[in-house]
């Protein structure tokens, strides 16, 4: 039987790894992101190398009008999702807290926590119709520990692990799993986005240590969404091999 899996933020890093790494394994796409050039790249490279079948939907997480109308204008063959994967989020600058852009702060709250609750709300109808589904919420190490510069990152990281964990206790009795993926340092589009474009400043983060890959996460995506059905991986914290916690590298600067 074929499986529909939805992801926000498709258009890269995770996302785009886990796209095709289920695109891969027989299943059929929702790919969403603000990018419809990079939507429709994605859409043709996994039709033509895997035959997967996509739907594509151009939207803000953040936006909730745009993500309640075209996800309830998907037709009712392609409501039936049986694996969402959160993972729309972003950092915004690393400066002290009295120096912070709220506006920086703003958009990461809207993103990584209002931008989980809205698309979980509008995709959930078909999960309880179905008495299954499966919610992955991309969460990070800065769910579980606080950092110099860090702040309201960290703030909306904590409050999304906070949610997943209500998320499973809420969704228990529909038969609906929920997991928490907290990857550590991950050399993907994060950190230039987090500098805001200064590739000299993202490159930088990686130098001395091999950071873990989008690929790394893809793999354990699926290895989550692939379990019977009767076990649910609950949360989980990754880490390259030289990253002991949210601030602690071991770097060969040598």
């Amino acid at each position: 039987m074929t499986h529909i899996a939805l992801i926000t933020g498709a258009t890269a890093g995770f996302g785009l790894a886990t796209a095709r790494k289920l695109a891969e394994k027989g299943y059929q796409l929702i790919l969403t992101g603000r990018r419809a050039d990079r939507l429709k790249e994605l859409e043709t490279e996994l039709y033509n190398k895997f035959g997967t079948k996509c739907q594509t939907l151009v939207f803000d997480v953040r936006d909730k009008e745009a993500v309640f109308q075209q996800i309830g204008n998907l037709e009712s063959d392609w409501k039936k999702i049986d694996l969402l994967f959160n993972n729309a989020g972003l950092a915004l600058g690393r400066d002290y807290f009295e120096e912070a852009d709220m506006d920086d702060w703003e958009t990461m709250i809207d993103t990584n926590l209002k931008g989980v609750i809205y698309v979980t709300r509008a995709i959930l109808p078909g999960m309880i119709a179905n008495k299954k589904g499966h919610i992955i919420n991309m969460g990070s190490i800065a769910a579980k520990e606080i950092y110099e510069r860090g702040n309201v990152y960290c703030a909306s990281k904590h409050a999304l692990d906070a949610l997943s964990r209500s998320m499973r206790v809420d969704l228990l009795r529909h038969g609906i799993k929920v997991t928490a993926i907290h990857p550590g340092a991950a050399e993907t589009e994060f950190s230039v986005v987090r500098f805001k474009g200064d590739t000299d400043k993202a490159t930088a983060v990686y130098e001395g240590f091999q950071p873990l890959e989008a690929e790394d996460i893809a793999e354990t995506i699926w290895f989550c969404a692939s379990r019977p059905a009767h076990v649910c991986i609950n949360d989980l914290e990754i880490t390259c091999t030289a990253q002991a916690n949210a601030y602690l590298f071991h770097k060969d600067n040598g």
